[in-house]
């Protein structure tokens, strides 16, 4: 095998993919002795994602060679990752010759085996950086409370404008005679809060592209939220044993 890896919560991976899946056509995996990485671009170029999962995330994890890269299709991996279940422990078989990568499911109840192979395609990965941006406000939350602020935003508008001052933070949306808001503050809805410079600091985004990465608030506890005025936004989900998926979103102007 080229590859082999050991993650504890077939779930939560599942989580991992259908958030990737939202976003990009096809997942460009580098796996390397530090971990698995992911890192591409939606194809209208409007979200960026990165996953980080090190190799002290799985339970076993172990490579041919000093980087191993291959792609698979998102619908085709989501598809069999969406098989796990709770008490399924999931191992991740990578085999180069073989052209294909393999989801093994073990229930740890019943010691049950289930595997389900996905073809890898010819596609060449890219190796992108993150946009370099000055963010200048911080905030952290619990990933279920954003999840909600979300969720309450698509009933009234497609948009959410997110205005940063010095001890809170608000998320408004409206339309013809309908608007929702939301106030968060260290005393309730935030972690933890820093913003830098001028305030407020204001930004708009589409509530469809956040609504696209909130599978991952369900893998995760706490999601830190950045922006700056009127550019990106950077949500980066804290995912069990060390993991970190990061959710770029372009501002709509």
């Amino acid at each position: 095998m080229s590859m082999r890896a050991v993650y504890p919560a077939a779930t939560k991976f599942k989580y991992i993919v259908e958030t990737l899946a939202k976003a990009i056509d096809e997942i460009p995996f580098i796996a390397t002795p530090e971990g698995i990485t992911v890192k591409s671009l939606s194809p209208d170029k409007t979200t960026m994602i990165v996953l980080n999962m090190p190799a002290s995330s799985f339970e076993e994890y172990e490579v041919s060679q000093d980087k191993v890269t291959f792609v698979v299709g998102a619908d085709e991996l989501r598809k069999a990752a969406k098989r796990g279940t709770r008490n399924d422990v999931l191992e991740i078989r990578v085999d180069l010759d073989a052209r294909k990568l393999i989801l093994v499911f073990r229930d740890k109840k019943t010691n049950i085996s289930r595997s389900f192979d996905v073809p890898l395609r010819e596609s060449i990965v890219e190796e992108l950086a993150e946009p370099q941006v000055e963010l200048t406000v911080t905030a952290q939350l619990i990933a279920d409370d954003f999840k909600l602020i979300v969720r309450d935003a698509k009933l009234v508008s497609d948009e959410i404008e997110f205005k940063a001052y010095e001890d809170r933070i608000e998320a408004i949306t409206s339309s013809m005679q309908k608007q929702y808001k939301c106030i968060m503050d260290t005393s309730g809805g935030l972690i933890s809060l820093e913003v830098r410079g001028k305030t407020p600091v204001t930004a708009k985004y589409a509530v469809d592209l956040l609504q696209a990465g909130m599978k991952a608030a369900q893998a995760a506890q706490t999601v830190t939220m950045e922006y700056g005025e009127a550019l990106p936004m950077r949500l980066v989900f804290s995912l069990p044993a060390g993991s970190t998926l990061v959710y770029w979103i372009s501002p709509r102007i």
